[in-house]
């Protein structure tokens, strides 16, 4: 044979490996599935084509109060416990911690959120900032609070971070040259080749999305979820507003809180995902005995994990 036949040869034996290769640095492949949900990464190849939109209004008059004490003690706001509320709900419901990637499901190596953010506060014109962090166990809500906190000092420091710089050089590009290299990169995290560093410093890579437009007094909307990284849920959540609702037969005023979800149903079903966000409204309308970290003795304070049935 000559060179051009060796040549084909190669890159098919190169292809299959590529095929082959299902370990990821930030997921360990999931084999035990039911055929159906393993057709699901072919028949709905895309994010965007496999979403199930979810609309939640939260109770959370108990919640202001609690932030009134909370914020005075360690400069918890509701970003905070939204955080910490998502969380909870993934160690009480881990398959909601599954992606999808290659067309094949994988489980998630640790918890990560991402939240967007202003880079300088209460300045409409700021930049926003997506901050991702990785869920400790053993943590308090408090101890999660002060992690939080220092990494927005971070992100408001106005030094450049790993994503500026990133962003930045790619900016660079010329247009023809880009797009190839972005197809390229695609390609990577496709076959399960993209290095270990983009993933670990990328905010799409996540469990889950926050964006808390009720910072900024405004009303949740459906978020579509990034074809790029792997994240599979969007929390949209919008201003507190006053609502009408049937309490013990009779219609009552309650400052409700509006939740938007966009959830990637081939990583579980939607019984997976009723129970994440109904895990979520308990925590945000209970958050005295599920967040705690308000008694001076310490009495309140623990961690933030899956409660018993």
């Amino acid at each position: 044979m000559g060179v051009i036949e060796w040549s084909v040869i190669g890159l098919i034996a190169l292809w299959l490996l590529a095929n082959a290769k299902s370990s990821r640095p930030d997921g360990d492949e999931v084999t035990k599935i039911h055929a159906y949900r393993k057709m699901l990464g072919y028949i709905m190849p895309s994010r965007n084509g496999s979403v199930v939109y979810y609309d939640e209004y939260v109770n959370v008059e108990a919640l202001q109060g609690y932030l009134e004490k909370a914020r005075d003690k360690f400069n918890a706001n509701m970003t905070h416990c939204l955080v910490a509320a998502c969380a909870v709900a993934m160690a009480e419901n881990p398959k909601m911690n599954q992606f999808v990637s290659g067309r094949r499901l994988y489980k998630r190596r640790g918890a990560y959120l991402t939240f967007s953010m202003k880079r300088q506060k209460l300045n409409k014109e700021a930049k926003l900032s997506a901050v991702k962090m990785k869920m400790d166990e053993g943590e308090t809500f408090k101890d999660l609070c002060d992690r939080i906190n220092g990494q927005i000092k971070v992100e408001r420091s106005g030094e450049k971070t790993y994503a500026d710089k990133e962003l930045g050089l790619f900016a660079m590009i010329p247009r023809a040259i880009l797009e190839t290299a972005v197809r390229f990169f695609f390609k990577l995290d496709y076959y399960n080749l993209l290095p270990k560093s983009f993933i670990e410093n990328d905010g799409m890579f996540t469990s889950i999305f926050i964006a808390n437009l009720g910072s900024l007094n405004m009303r949740a909307g459906f978020h579509h979820l990034f074809e790029w990284g792997n994240c599979p849920l969007f929390m949209m959540v919008g201003r507190v507003e006053e609502k009408p609702v049937v309490v013990d037969g009779e219609v009552k005023v309650q400052k409700q809180l509006h939740i938007r979800w966009t959830y990637d149903e081939r990583i579980d079903d939607g019984l997976t995902a009723s129970h994440g966000m109904a895990t979520v409204n308990r925590v945000l309308e209970n958050p005295y005995e599920c967040l705690g970290c308000l008694e001076e003795d310490g009495s309140d304070k623990h961690q933030l994990k899956a409660q018993a049935a």
